[in-house]
């Protein structure tokens, strides 16, 4: 079976290779902006999901296929934290997580082309932030790792030393729970 990783994420890429040996990627087309948050963080990880997989799928033409997209993002105080479009933007996201307590959401959309079977999950992590001082954010906004990132920070690369503690999926934050997506590819019938 293709297996198909709707996903321009190197992290996601390289997360898949520790339990996929072969895959390819297919990065969607899809204009997130299309999905409009209501309140209900699980349900719009999904939705985000389900647009990059469909997004792919309606351009693959091989029916022995099997597409997985994700999508994460932070939440806190009742809204979403994307990625960062300006180093102030990246500024002020960060000053708000200091200290605080957040969550990561990270939706998980599986199509496989041959059955025309559809699963879909999220997945949500409870990260605590250390107090940081603008001095640290600055230094961190220097590096340019919060650009790319939901919430302008990555757990697995510098911004980790942010993290005080964390309950639930650490690969969730990183943006692949790979606990839930084995299992779902297990329920598939995919052999790994």
């Amino acid at each position: 079976m293709r297996i198909i990783l709707a996903s321009a994420s190197e992290r996601r890429k390289e997360l898949l290779k520790r339990i996929l040996g072969d895959f390819e990627v297919i990065v969607s087309q899809f204009d997130e902006d299309q999905v409009r948050f209501n309140g209900d963080c699980g349900n719009y990880v999904i939705e985000l999901a389900k647009g990059k997989g469909m997004d792919v799928v309606s351009n693959i033409k091989d029916n022995n296929s099997l597409i997985i997209a994700c999508d994460t993002v932070v939440f806190f105080n009742g809204k979403v934290l994307g990625k960062p479009k300006s180093e102030e933007e990246a500024f002020s996201m960060l000053k708000e997580l200091s200290g605080n307590v957040h969550h990561v959401y990270s939706g998980i959309f599986i199509y496989n082309k041959e059955t025309n079977s559809i699963m879909t999950d999220y997945i949500c992590t409870e990260v605590k932030f250390s107090n940081l001082s603008d001095e640290l954010i600055k230094k961190y906004i220097e590096s340019k790792e919060p650009f790319d990132k939901a919430g302008a920070y990555g757990i697995q690369g510098y911004g980790g030393i942010f993290v005080e503690r964390i309950n639930g999926c650490y690969y969730n934050v990183v943006g692949l729970p790979l606990n839930s997506l084995y299992k779902m590819l297990k329920e598939m019938g995919v052999n790994l």
